[in-house]
């Protein structure tokens, strides 16, 4: 009903590499298995899709379907079983720990449901905290940018436990954004926000594709969320499966009508 179109992966080599001018990130025929034996579970079984420069991606299926599996092998935060996660020319499962961590640090942006803020930390701190760990310095016209647009400009001496749920999220996406990511990994970031102040975070994370030229990759269960992408690609039983171009809440709320009566 909802089959990949050719955009779903622009890869263009006979192994499956993507072409790293279109692709910011790609999964080469992705497999995770957790456990062992009798009790092995297949999270991820041969997943092959490819997200595009400059878009904001949302990947939804139903619960267990391999979604927060496929963002967190792609992001570097956990080992697939096989197959490879490519972060522009680079694959991930084969680099040592050390460089792993370089990587995620230096080339991937993070946004969590739960802000991971450090409390002992102002706001400007925790935003540049990445860059520090780096070894570089916050572009203060970015910094001076970002901070404005997300309204917390006048509270980057607070410190977390001082800000709203809004704002700590707000603090988050400035710290995803400032180093200038290859791409921004968005783990159900509206999940602990009102509705008015995930309206605010999922316009950002939109604005900053249009103006900043950013690649977003989120996981979300919301079909209102989703709404906000230029596509949505669906995973299932830890395969892709299918994608919806010009998303809207209806057409997402329909797609995963329709996965789950297939269960």
């Amino acid at each position: 009903m909802y089959p990949p179109s050719p955009a779903a992966a622009p890869f263009t080599s006979a192994d499956g590499a993507p072409d790293g001018h279109l692709t910011a990130v790609a999964a080469v025929d992705l497999v995770k298995v957790y456990g062992t034996g009798d009790t092995a579970v297949r999270a991820l079984d041969g997943v092959t899709v490819g997200f595009a420069r400059a878009q904001f991606t949302a990947i939804m299926g139903p619960s267990g379907s391999g979604k927060s599996t496929l963002m967190h092998c792609l992001a570097g935060l956990d080992t697939a079983t096989s197959g490879r996660a490519l972060l522009g020319g680079t694959d991930l499962t084969v680099l040592s720990d050390k460089v792993l961590t370089k990587v995620r640090r230096e080339r991937i942006g993070f946004v969590f449901q739960s802000f991971n803020l450090l409390p002992q930390l102002t706001a400007e701190q925790n935003i540049t905290l990445p860059l520090d760990l780096a070894g570089r310095t916050a572009e203060r016209g970015l910094l001076a940018r970002l901070t404005e647009v997300l309204g917390i400009t006048e509270r980057l001496k607070h410190r977390p436990s001082e800000l709203s749920g809004g704002q700590q999220q707000r603090v988050a996406l400035a710290r995803a954004l400032v180093s200038r990511p290859e791409v921004v990994f968005a783990d159900e970031p509206t999940g602990n926000l009102d509705s008015r102040s995930g309206a605010e975070v999922l316009s950002f994370l939109r604005n900053s594709v249009r103006e900043l030229g950013q690649t977003v990759v989120m996981v979300t269960h919301d079909p209102a969320a989703a709404a906000y992408a230029d596509r949505v690609v669906l995973l299932a039983d830890g395969r892709i499966a299918g994608e919806i171009d010009r998303p809207d809440r209806a057409s997402v709320a329909e797609a995963l009508q329709h996965l789950g009566n297939q269960r």
